[in-house]
């Protein structure tokens, strides 16, 4: 089986989930529940582990995560269609406690997961859709990098400059402090003591 756990969560608590495996799998999801940020609308995650892939789609207010064997490619024809489900049966459950709709939705999540497992090819449209807005994603992320970069090249350009009108100012300013003592001490402004 390609995916091998599900988990629906309301921030860090988990409303449904399944797991086709034993292990500590479900401790490992809390900790990334933990750390994904709280204010993040609409979304789209991966994170890998050994040889693992968790996906994660955030929408609505909730998290929809899989986690896949690495070789599966991306399962979010799976979250999407889990989300689909969640949405018409139970809404956004704003006030749902830990584990309330366990024991229905998770017989669909394993239902959805069996199904999308065993007949990739029912997702070849829609992973090469989710391949697609995850490579235009990054290539977001990575514009919004390179404009970083920009400005702060033009911050130390304008600093530099800055730094270079400084230095000579301060020359001049040395100079004239180095004139104004030797000025002093060889008898005025035309250093008349000094000169013989």
């Amino acid at each position: 089986m390609a995916i091998i756990y599900a988990v629906v969560a309301r921030g860090t608590v988990v409303l449904a989930e399944f797991s086709a495996v034993t292990g500590n799998t479900g401790a490992v999801v809390r900790r990334i529940l933990e750390k994904l940020s709280p204010e993040t609308a609409d979304e789209r995650l991966c994170f890998s582990q050994d040889r693992y892939i968790f996906h994660i789609l955030r929408s609505d207010g909730l998290t929809f995560l899989c986690m896949a064997n690495d070789t599966f490619g991306i399962p979010f024809s799976y979250l999407e269609d889990v989300h689909m489900r969640f949405m018409k049966n139970y809404g956004r459950a704003h006030h749902a406690p830990a584990y309330a709709m366990n024991d229905e939705f998770s017989r669909v999540l394993h239902q959805q997961m069996e199904f999308f497992s065993s007949n990739p090819s029912v997702d070849t449209l829609n992973r090469v859709r989710g391949e697609v807005s995850e490579i235009r994603s990054v290539m977001v992320e990575n514009i919004e990098k390179i404009m970083e970069r920009g400005d702060r090249i033009e911050l130390l350009v304008d600093k530099t400059a800055t730094m270079q009108d400084s230095s000579v100012v301060l020359t001049c300013l040395i100079v004239l402090v180095l004139y104004i003592i030797i000025a002093s001490f060889c008898g005025g402004i035309t250093l008349p003591s000094c000169r013989s």
